[in-house]
C-alpha cells in the first residue's frame, strides 16, 4: 500500500498537469473499483477546472470549481499515469488504452491522466469541498506528520498511558495520518526504540525525539520519489528510490548499518505486519 511519501510524490507529479486546468473529457470505464463510483461521475467532472491539488494522509484531493472535490486513493496497485505532457525533461506520448485504465481525464492542455488499477483496490469519490473533512475516509484522521499540528507536546500527550506497542500506536491513523509500515520501521530504528515497547512506557524525551526523526525520514523519502515495492510508480511511470537507502526495512538477516554494531536485522510480526529492527540498537 503506498504510504505518505509515495502519495505526495504522485501529487507533486500531477500538480503541473492538473492544477489550473480544465477537464475537457472524463471517461469512466466501469461502475466501480473497491467501491461504486459516485453517480454521474464523468458528467460531474467534465468541464470542471481543478483549483488545487492537495493531499490528506494517503489520499489525493482535487478541488474543483464546481465546489466539489475528487478524492483519489491508489490502493495496492493503483497508478496515476500522465501522457501528452512534459514532465521534467521528457515528453510522454499517449499510450494505447490498456485493460485496466478505469478512469481517464483529458485536460485542456492536451495532457491525459489515467487511473490504472489492475487489482481494483483503489477508489475515487466526489464530495462537497467544504465538507471534505467529514468524508468517512478522512474523518477522525490525526494531524499530518509534516504539518504544524504534529509536534512534541502533541505526541507526548497522545501516547501517554497507551498500552499498545509503539509501532502499533504510530500506525494508528487517529494518532498521526499517513504513516505506514515502512516508514514507522525506519523511524523507530533511527530513534533507537524497540518496536515492541509499550507506547505509554516511553519517556517524554524519547517520544519527543520521534517527531523530528519521522519528519526527516518522510522528507528524505519524498525527495527520493518514494519507495517502489511491487506496483508503485510515480506519475511519470518512474520508480521511487528510497528503498535503496532502507536501514532496516526488508533487510532481515543483514548486518546492522550502525557503525560498530554487531547486530543482525531481525523480523517479527506485529498485528499481521512484518516489523524489521536491530535487536541491539533498538532498546
Amino acid at each position: 500500500m503506498p504510504e505518505l511519501p509515495e502519495v505526495e510524490t504522485v501529487r507533486r507529479g500531477l500538480e503541473p498537469v492538473l492544477t489550473g486546468h480544465v477537464i475537457t473529457e472524463a471517461l469512466v470505464n466501469r461502475p466501480n473499483l473497491r467501491w461504486p463510483f459516485p453517480e454521474r461521475m464523468a458528467e460531474r467532472l467534465t468541464g470542471q477546472r481543478i483549483l488545487a491539488l492537495r493531499r490528506r494522509s494517503k489520499y489525493i484531493l482535487a478541488d474543483l470549481d464546481s465546489g466539489e472535490s475528487l478524492l483519489i486513493h491508489l490502493g495496492m496497485s493503483g497508478r496515476m499515469l500522465v501522457s501528452g505532457a512534459m514532465l521534467g525533461e521528457f515528453h510522454h506520448d499517449h499510450p494505447a488504452p490498456a485493460k485496466h485504465d478505469h478512469v481517464v481525464l483529458t485536460m485542456d492542455s492536451g495532457a491525459r491522466v489515467t487511473f490504472n488499477d489492475a487489482r481494483r483496490f483503489g477508489s475515487m469519490d466526489l464530495m462537497p469541498t467544504d465538507h471534505a473533512a467529514e468524508h468517512p475516509l478522512l474523518a477522525g484522521l490525526g494531524p499530518e506528520p509534516l504539518g504544524n499540528a504534529f509536534h512534541e507536546a502533541y505526541l507526548i500527550g497522545r501516547l501517554k498511558g497507551r498500552n499498545t506497542p509503539i509501532k502499533a500506536a504510530l500506525l494508528d491513523q487517529r494518532v498521526v495520518a499517513g504513516l505506514g509500515n515502512i516508514y514507522v520501521c525506519e523511524a523507530l530504528f533511527r530513534a533507537g526504540i524497540d518496536p515492541t515497547r509499550k507506547a505509554g512506557a516511553l519517556s517524554a524525551e524519547t517520544v519527543a525525539s520521534l517527531v523530528p526523526i519521522i519528519r526527516q525520514v518522510l522528507g528524505e523519502a519524498i525527495e527520493a520519489g518514494g519507495s517502489s515495492l511491487r506496483d508503485y510508480r510515480q506519475a511519470d511511470g518512474e520508480l521511487g528510490y528510497f528503498q535503496h537507502t532502507f536501514r532496516v526495512y526488508d533487510r532481515e538477516g543483514q548486518p546492522c548499518v550502525t557503525p560498530g554494531c554487531p547486530g543482525i536485522v531481525g523480523r517479527i510480526v506485529q498485528s499481521g505486519r512484518s516489523t524489521f529492527h536491530c535487536p541491539i540498537c533498538q532498546r
